[in-house]
């Protein structure tokens, strides 16, 4: 199954994000999910994420066999958001656990790092 993404429409605080659903053997469909933008700001996560989170809660929403309308829920954006923080958590760790040795072997400090400095 692919999406495409078609555009969205704007009403007050709600975009209905558009999408083209595409199944192999079967007709086009044509498919609509609203998300509320004060939720974006809610969990900070840039708007410009909207579409990709759209299309990943349509995957899941088709997969468990729901049809009808489709919305973006705050639950989403919050699962969404704390992936985000997890995921920087884990490279903050990696930058504390100092630097990264060097291969058995390998000079220590290469030859290039103080060219030009003497």
């Amino acid at each position: 199954m692919e999406f495409r993404y078609l555009g969205f429409d704007q009403q007050q605080n709600v975009r209905a994000y558009r999408f083209d659903v595409l199944a192999k053997g079967e007709p086009t469909r044509h498919v609509v999910i609203t998300a509320e933008l004060g939720l974006f700001l809610t969990h900070r996560i840039g708007i410009q994420e909207g579409p990709s989170l759209c299309a990943k809660k349509l995957a899941a929403d088709l997969q468990n066999g729901a049809e009808g309308t489709h919305e973006l829920l705050e639950e989403d954006l919050r699962a969404h958001s704390a992936a985000i923080a997890s995921a920087e958590a884990r490279r903050a760790e990696m930058r504390k656990a100092g630097p990264r040795r060097a291969a058995a072997g390998a000079p220590e400090q290469s030859p290039w790092r103080n060219f030009g400095l003497r």
